[in-house]
């Protein structure tokens, strides 16, 4: 970090920077410290160029604060403790100066390892206290009297030198500054056995919370195994009934076939006995031999009766009380899995993954509460609800009208009125403006949001819809294979299959939020402005993977997760 950045009362980043009259900057606990103990003179000076001030200037914030940038962050981020040392050079050191390691407090001076010899060699020096460098040595100066600060003052807290004990702290409890940092000391021992305690309970607690996250993923890890196997076993089982189902028809078809074939060749008997019949009576009857016909015709004379009785098939027998009895076996199925899926929700949500611990107080009650996730199955209802299933959706290339320029990363496209240079591809829409995305949909819940300018249709799609030709069977929401919503100044209309929905009046909105609940077969339309308004929602059947499709008029922008979780919060 620059100097610029750095108070040199406290050698870290500044604070609430403030800038005093001179120009320069420190922390605003920094300087009112500093200042607070030359009230009593009535004089001010900066710390780092000497210059005085009459009254005691007002401060105001200059640069905005180093640590307010993180102010957004999750975890608050800690104060770091004021780091003490700072690096001074000597004083006595002619050309290239070199690092001070001790101070006088006589001589108000740094020095070196070279010229601070004298003090250790020569009588002269033999009352100068020396004491390790630490910097800011004017801190232990008295500002007033520019001694040595080698008292502390008990009544009012605060370091002098001898001749503060005269006028300004006369009649104080004043105490040598040994015997006030021995006494001190003991309280700052104390402290520092709190404080490795402490250090020592979080650690143990960072290395079970460790442990226990790591249980955690393995119990998630065993949950979803043993799920997938209950699950493929219930598959199994839905397939060996289905087998059985299978089996049934094809007993009761087979049965029925053999009587039919049975009846059908006693049938094909009787009209072959009839036909020769029939051609002798046409024989007796063309014949001229009177005596002939004469005796035949007591045999041929008389009308011969059926053999075979008249059947019909059962119109009952239609294998509909099958298709009626596998339909009621799916709802039934459908029904206990979301009633069960409805209380495994209520009562996963009603579980935190975290705990606070009581010992704690309340301490970490908000930012456990605020970043604790919470995996709810229900239906969302606040527009919050509905985030937590934004997908990053992009534009595919390969699908785009020949007028449409993409940008942005394939996340806004535009309608030019001219021709642009796409490689012919068996999924372009050649008939109308229209787009699909890249990303199959299907699973459980997606959501995500556009905004659009001009005429514009947005829905969801199957991959087989038609991409050739002006004709319904490419039209988003005129066939059996997508759902729509088109937009327009005037309002809204809900399409699917050529046909017109119903759609409630809904204020105009410039951006159209899209929820796919998949699992829950549907599929609706929000008009996101100040409130989120439900536009329609298409209740249907999906079987196979859905695209987000567009129409467009002028242009549309998918918004990215991070601008609509930045413009919601």
């Amino acid at each position: 970090m620059a100097d610029s950045y750095m108070c040199c009362l406290c050698a870290d980043a500044l604070r609430d920077p403030i800038t005093i009259p001179c120009g320069d900057t420190f922390c605003l606990d920094c300087i009112k410290l500093y200042w607070d103990q030359l009230d009593h003179l009535g004089v001010y000076n900066c710390p780092e160029c000497r210059a005085t001030f009459t009254p005691r200037p007002i401060l105001r914030r200059s640069v905005p604060s180093v640590a307010s940038h993180d102010r957004h962050s999750p975890v608050p981020s800690l104060t770091p403790f004021p780091d003490l040392k700072k690096d001074s050079l000597c004083d006595f050191c002619t050309g290239r100066r070199n690092r001070a390691v001790k101070s006088c407090l006589v001589c108000l001076a740094y020095y070196c390892e070279t010229h601070v010899k004298p003090h250790y060699e020569s009588a002269t020096f033999k009352r100068h206290k020396l004491v390790d460098e630490m910097g800011h040595l004017d801190r232990k100066i008295c500002p007033q009297h520019e001694k040595s600060l080698e008292l502390f003052c008990k009544s009012d807290q605060m370091c002098i030198c001898v001749l503060c004990t005269v006028r300004e702290h006369r009649g104080h409890n004043t105490v040598s500054a040994e015997d006030e940092r021995a006494e001190k000391q003991k309280v700052l021992v104390v402290t520092q056995s709190e404080v490795q305690h402490i250090i020592q309970e979080r650690m143990k607690e960072l290395q079970d919370l460790k442990h226990n996250v790591d249980v955690l993923k393995g119990n998630a890890h065993r949950a979803q195994a043993t799920s997938d196997k209950i699950f493929n076993e219930m598959l199994q089982s839905v397939e060996r009934w289905h087998a059985e189902i299978c089996q049934l028809i094809q007993a009761n078809l087979q049965s029925a076939m053999s009587q039919a074939d049975s009846y059908t060749e006693r049938l094909e008997q009787e009209i072959m006995e009839l036909q020769r019949r029939d051609a002798e009576l046409r024989h007796i009857l063309d014949t001229e031999d009177n005596i002939y016909f004469l005796q035949s015709f007591p045999m041929l004379g008389i009308a011969p009766e059926a053999l075979v009785p008249k059947v019909l098939i059962n119109q009952e027998f239609s294998f509909s009380e099958v298709t009626k009895t596998v339909t009621d076996m799916k709802d039934h199925l459908d029904d206990i899995c979301k009633k069960e899926l409805d209380n495994l929700s209520k009562k996963v949500s009603d579980i935190p993954v975290y705990v606070l611990n009581p010992r704690t107080g309340n301490r970490f009650k908000d930012s456990l509460s605020s970043t604790t996730p919470k995996v709810d199955l229900q239906k969302p209802k606040t527009r919050a609800d509905f985030l937590r299933y934004t997908v990053r959706l992009t534009f595919d290339p390969n699908t785009a009208y020949k007028e449409l320029v993409l940008s942005d990363g394939n996340r806004r496209a535009i309608r030019k009125r001219m021709v642009q240079f796409y490689p012919d591809h068996p999924d372009r829409f050649d008939g109308f403006c229209q787009i699909l995305c890249a990303e199959p949909l299907s699973g459980f819940r997606h959501y995500w949001e556009v905004e659009w300018s001009g005429e514009f249709s947005v829905g969801v799609t199957y991959k087989s819809i038609s991409r050739k030709g002006k004709n319904s069977h490419s039209l988003l929401g005129y066939n059996d294979r997508s759902w729509s919503l088109l937009c327009s100044d005037s309002g809204y209309s809900a399409w699917h299959n050529k046909t017109d929905k119903d759609v409630p009046s809904v204020p105009r909105a410039s951006r159209i939020g899209v929820y796919l609940d998949y699992s829950g077969n549907s599929v609706s339309f929000y008009a996101i402005s100040e409130n989120m308004d439900l536009i329609y929602k298409f209740q249907a059947r999906f079987s196979e993977p859905l695209y987000a499709g567009f129409g467009v008029g002028a242009s549309v922008s998918l918004c990215s997760p991070e601008k609509i979780t930045q413009l919601y919060s």
